[in-house]
């Protein structure tokens, strides 16, 4: 279907007006072709990435509030909590649970594999 599809974009993408709808909506088509067909060649992947999209989302309008933070700084640590529980949601963790496990063990740790082993997904079943 999709050999179908280019087939036809590429015989009438060079007898369309340029400047037209039709020929900015083909242009678009074919400069984004690569992207659009990616999902075929691994059938897990998705065609849709309404996941992706809904999980971003509160981390969008966040932003909006976070150009009110005082400082830098502050609005890069509410960024990293937001992704923390966002994450968290993710990976079916109950983002308070996780977080109160996290702060007891964040002080104990110092080395990257000891950080590795604190994110979401490592939390242990019973906690989850």
């Amino acid at each position: 279907m999709l050999a179908i599809i280019e087939r036809m974009l590429l015989e009438h993408l060079p007898g369309v007006v340029p400047s037209s709808l039709l020929g900015k909506a083909l242009r678009y088509m074919s400069g984004q072709w690569s992207k659009l067909v990616r999902y075929v060649e691994n059938g897990n992947w998705p065609i849709s990435n309404n996941l992706c999209d809904n999980a971003i989302r509160p981390f969008v309008v966040g932003r909006k509030g976070w150009l009110f933070s005082d400082t830098v700084a502050g609005a890069q640590a509410s960024a990293n909590l937001h992704s923390l529980v966002e994450t968290c949601k993710a990976n079916v963790v109950e983002p308070y649970r996780y977080l109160v496990w996290l702060f007891a063990k964040l002080p104990l740790t110092a080395t990257a594999d000891g950080y590795a082993a604190l994110m979401p997904w490592k939390l242990p079943p019973d906690l989850r």
